[in-house]
């Protein structure tokens, strides 16, 4: 943070929850950050354009996203992406007011299109086994999230599942009629606990249309459920290597066609280039944007990246946006610049915090004021306040919830240290 006589200023994106806010952000500008928690505990930090170090959503939010996208593992070595861990980044980006998506693998580790192993405890199962053991599981994680008041819009069954999944008794190419009742499996699982979120299956290569229409036609014909179809986009991929325009255009006519092949909605839930080609990356993101935007009927909800945030060949993943010291590069500011976030960042405020008299300062008078701390707990509220004691604050993260006179909700995520 900068100090201008003993004083911090704090510029943090508003969150208006309104009505009119909410409708206007209806195209999803998001990230996949499920390696956050992981890489906050080995010690990596996020820092703003300008050098301010920043808590990653926070940042994120401000770069313009405004959705979350989260993998769910079984049963994982080191915990990171179980049920706990799912829970504690979703809160996060639920106090920011951002959505969420919930990305079931199915699996205790990596799900894609190379391998598709099931779960340690699921090997022994047969093909109803499994379906009761992937209704469970999806149940589990998700009520989980419903018992702490947090809604996922969306949520995959399966990732990357071009030949199925749960090898070998889910693999399409093998028995598309068992990875149909998987996959119903899952579907009808996330209607019972959430019956307005939307099901996607997610498949890779979203330019290779002969690859989709394999995969949704046997789904389809083996009574197969979803509601969205889901694509990876990375055009380090594509036949011509980082040929981003030739993959973006592949990939608006197979979004196309899946509109009016089985008159489903579509997204990008997966994309990313090179953290170097940040200038080529902004473009394809805002190209790809645009496209997403002009499928068919409007059914094109969204693009997502693919942990953005990773920096410095985190996991030897290279495909991040930020720089190798942390900060975002260029490639976000498609996000920023897009419509959508446009009308939902276009407020912002000044919040003055002293660490002299260990206050925050707001800039108008408002009508109430809450903290809550990491764990969602209510420590402290005041009513018709211009500020707001810190004293009693531990060093951390908090939530700052408010209400203006003119009856808008804000919501805001500070770093008290």
């Amino acid at each position: 943070m900068r100090k201008t006589s003993n004083l911090i200023f704090i510029l943090i994106l508003s969150i208006f929850v309104t009505t009119q806010k909410v409708k206007a952000q209806q195209f999803a500008t998001g990230a996949d950050i499920s390696w956050l928690t992981e890489m906050e505990a080995s010690g990596r930090k996020f820092y703003s354009a300008d050098g301010i170090q920043t808590e990653c959503l926070t940042l994120l939010k401000s770069l313009g996203t405004n959705a979350v996208r989260l993998r769910v593992w079984v049963n994982p070595a080191n915990g990171w992406c179980n049920a706990a861990d799912v829970l504690a980044k979703a809160r996060r980006a639920s106090d920011l007011g951002m959505r969420i998506m919930i990305d079931f693998h199915y699996s205790d580790s990596w799900a894609d299109p190379g391998k598709q192993f099931k779960p340690a405890a699921w090997t022994s199962l047969d093909l109803n086994g499994l379906k009761t053991a992937v209704a469970n599981h999806t149940k589990d994680v998700l009520n989980l999230l419903k018992n702490n008041n947090i809604t996922p819009e969306w949520v995959q069954v399966g990732n990357e599942t071009g030949n199925g999944m749960l090898w070998d008794t889910g693999k399409a190419s093998v028995s598309m009629a068992n990875y149909a009742a998987l996959t119903t499996a899952g579907y009808d699982a996330v209607k019972e606990i959430f019956p307005s979120a939307k099901v996607i299956v997610h498949v890779q290569n979203g330019y290779d249309n002969g690859l989709f229409r394999w995969l949704f036609d046997g789904l389809k014909n083996n009574g197969g459920k979803w509601d969205v179809i889901g694509m990876s986009l990375y055009p380090g991929w594509y036949t011509v290597k980082n040929d981003w325009a030739a993959a973006n255009t592949a990939c608006l006519t197979n979004m196309n066609d899946m509109v009016s092949r089985y008159n489903k909605e579509v997204m990008v839930v997966e994309c990313g280039m090179s953290w170097d080609m940040a200038a080529a990356c902004k473009n394809f993101l805002t190209d790809l944007i645009a496209k997403t935007k002009s499928v068919s009927n409007g059914k094109g909800l969204g693009v997502f990246y693919w942990e953005p945030q990773s920096y410095g060949q985190w996991n030897g993943y290279t495909l991040g946006a930020f720089d190798n010291s942390g900060k975002p590069t260029v490639a976000l500011d498609a996000f920023r610049n897009s419509t959508g976030m446009d009308q939902v960042t276009d407020n912002m405020l000044k919040i003055l915090y002293s660490k002299a008299t260990k206050s925050i300062i707001f800039g108008e008078t408002l009508k109430s004021v809450s903290i809550i701390n990491a764990e969602g707990k209510l420590i402290h509220i005041r009513e018709n306040t211009n500020n707001l004691s810190t004293q009693q604050l531990s060093a951390g993260i908090y939530v700052i919830k408010a209400a203006s006179h003119s009856g808008e909700k804000l919501i805001r995520k500070i770093v008290i240290n």
